[in-house]
């Protein structure tokens, strides 16, 4: 786990939480001493009913369609 400072918080906070975001943990020190932990919040999946309820909103996909511009794409002789 890695540190900063106040004084490097307050200067790029930007950048430190940036790298908060992408996984990492700091402990923030002030005079040397440890105070405060960064870490990045765990997200909560979606729940069940709010997944069907996001779909159910989705365009209808025209599966002939989708297969003939499949089939313009990609070789069949693979």
């Amino acid at each position: 786990m890695g540190t900063v400072s106040v004084r490097e918080l307050r200067n790029h906070g930007g950048e430190i939480l940036q790298r908060v975001a992408h996984g990492e943990s700091l402990i923030v020190t002030r005079d040397g001493l440890e105070m405060a932990e960064l870490q990045p919040l765990r997200r909560r999946s979606r729940r069940t009913e709010q997944l069907i309820l996001s779909r159910r909103h989705l365009p209808r996909v025209d599966v002939k369609a989708l297969r003939a511009d499949l089939d313009k794409i990609l070789d069949a002789d693979l």
